[in-house]
């Protein structure tokens, strides 16, 4: 009996946090014997290609696009310039293509229609199409814990529509426990019978080794909107109990190259830092470090926590974005890591608060589901199984 197939469609635009966690879905599904097909619309992150590292993983790059700034409005091709009609129709035309080679049981669609708006110029005709077919697959959204930023309710009325006209399941990557879907979602409650929370999806954990032992972590995801954070770790160093200890910085490849010049010179100044763009074994550093400092995206917030690393976050907040401060303040509130404000970051503010954390014991993550990715794949395979329901 041939393998069940799996098409899934992820659209990052700013930084790389949703197709990190679409490959650890991905790479799940795979090891679970589902035949996964893997579609990005967002620019080529080499550290987490498929090539090597998902070898039972069919990928296609469609053609990129990003977001021209943190608000997510306007839409960037390959070459920076804004997407026009003639674009939007040659991807929507790819995206198909590639989703009928496919032929899956399971359309998985990571985020719309609880986001991605910017993407329906593609997505309304691929539901379509797939309600369509001879042979229509099961259709998945598979969405983060958190929604960011506040919805009318007009356009909640049009999600909740969607989902249930399109949609069969929405597997929410997170804990009921923690942090209910309804909390960014009010309207949750309207499609109950559809929703199934995985717990979060998290790489699972890496052999131990030593590398980064006794070291500050300080790390800013893809990069692309950390530099006020690493400039703010390396001045708050040699105010610290820490400030003896090697700092090892990884500033992200999407950092852009005068920025890291500009940190460049900060780590020399500061002495004792160590700078990378990235890190393979950034779970092994997390694992052995004595603090991580970091933004609060998804994963990363999710890596520290099953370290069981000392943490201070600084959750992202630019735009409208609510989503990193609203997780990281419910897991501090369980003790599991510090919070400083993006609004109330300075190197002291944050040398405090690498203080505070550093006194304190090793947490511990409790009951919270870090088994997202296994769950995930499960639920997936069960539809793909029974079909459509």
């Amino acid at each position: 009996m041939s393998a069940k197939r799996v098409f899934l469609y992820v659209q990052h635009l700013l930084g790389i946090g949703h197709l990190k966690r679409a490959v650890t879905l991905a790479r799940a599904m795979a090891d679970a014997g589902l035949e996964v097909t893997l579609a990005s619309g967002g620019h080529p992150v080499p550290q987490l290609m498929p090539q090597g590292n998902l070898p039972d993983v069919r990928f296609v790059q469609l053609p990129p696009a990003s977001a021209a700034d943190p608000g997510f409005k306007i839409l960037l091709d390959e070459t920076g310039r804004q997407t026009d009609a003639a674009w939007r129709q040659r991807r929507s035309a790819l995206l198909q293509s590639a989703w009928r080679e496919s032929a899956p049981d399971v359309l998985v669609i990571e985020l719309f229609p609880f986001g991605r708006r910017q993407m329906r110029f593609e997505l309304l005709p691929l539901l379509d199409a797939a309600a369509a077919a001879a042979q229509p697959p099961a259709v998945v959204c598979s969405v983060r814990d958190v929604l960011g930023g506040a919805k009318s309710p007009e356009r909640q009325e049009e999600t909740l529509d969607l989902v249930e006209r399109r949609f069969d399941r929405v597997l929410v990557h997170g804990d009921p426990g923690v942090i209910p879907f309804e909390t960014t979602f009010p309207g949750a409650a309207r499609i109950a019978a559809r929703i199934e929370y995985t717990g979060y999806v998290v790489d699972p954990a890496r052999t131990m080794g030593s590398a980064g032992t006794g070291e500050v972590i300080v790390s800013a995801g893809g990069g692309a909107v950390g530099a006020r954070l690493l400039e703010s770790a390396l001045l708050a160093k040699p105010l610290t109990l820490l400030r003896g200890r090697t700092w090892r910085v990884l500033a992200g490849n999407n950092l852009p190259d005068e920025e890291f010049q500009a940190i460049a010179r900060l780590a020399e100044r500061a002495g004792g830092v160590a700078l990378e763009r990235s890190r393979p074994d950034f779970t092994t550093l997390l694992s052995n470090c004595e603090l991580s400092i970091s933004q609060g995206g998804y994963n990363t917030l999710l890596e520290v926590v099953q370290a069981r690393a000392r943490a201070v976050v600084v959750p992202f907040a630019g735009g409208q974005e609510t989503e990193q401060t609203l997780r990281a303040c419910c897991f501090a509130a369980r003790g599991l890591l510090a919070v400083v404000e993006e609004s109330a970051l300075s190197p002291e503010s944050l040398a405090a608060a690498i203080d505070l954390a550093a006194r304190k014991p090793r947490p511990l993550p409790g009951q919270i589901a870090l088994d997202g990715a296994k769950r995930s794949a499960q639920a997936i395979a069960r539809l793909a199984a029974a079909g459509a329901t």
